[in-house]
């Protein structure tokens, strides 16, 4: 006897073999200062700081939001616990500031990195030009861990300002 099909889910196809839709992400990323990191890696990657100030004040005067949480950043409101950076081509939230495409988002928490990240960025500045990006991160408050040189490429690993790992290509 056959089965009928499964009937479709709300939260989307049941049958394994259907592909599903490309799904929004943003990658949040720990951090002891998120505006610090916010403005290492936006300067780093070329991104933009996300302005959340409009939601931040419409949060502030619906006293939704204490004025505990929030500081003053670039002249501007915000959270004194998120920041996030944005490409500067993708589409945004003109209300909220919220990107809606390639987007880190830094959250505060109370611990320190204790251990070597599981996820990292790996910027590739082209070809060529991996010496001059570094030297270029260094500026900005990055610290050269050590090169790699392997049969299958080269790299250099790297720390942003709190210490997390990634590799310049």
């Amino acid at each position: 006897m056959t089965q009928p099909p499964a009937s479709p889910s709300p939260d989307g196809p049941t049958d394994p073999a259907t592909p599903a839709a490309p799904v929004h992400w943003k990658l949040v990323i720990d951090a002891a200062d998120p505006h610090v990191q916010a403005d290492f890696w936006a300067a780093a990657l070329g991104y933009t700081v996300e302005d959340h100030s409009a939601l931040v004040e419409k949060l502030l005067g619906l006293g939704a939001v204490p004025v505990e949480l929030t500081t003053e950043q670039h002249g501007r409101a915000a959270r004194c616990d998120l920041a996030a950076v944005r490409h500067p081509d993708d589409p945004y939230q003109e209300e909220s500031g919220t990107g809606l495409g390639r987007r880190l988002l830094f959250q505060r928490v109370p611990e320190s990195k204790t251990a070597k990240n599981r996820l990292h960025l790996a910027p590739h500045p082209g070809e060529g030009r991996r010496e001059a990006e570094v030297a270029r991160l260094e500026r900005l408050g990055a610290r050269v861990l050590r090169r790699v040189e392997e049969p299958s490429g080269s790299w250099t690993v790297m720390t942003d300002p709190e210490g997390n790992e990634y590799c310049v290509h």
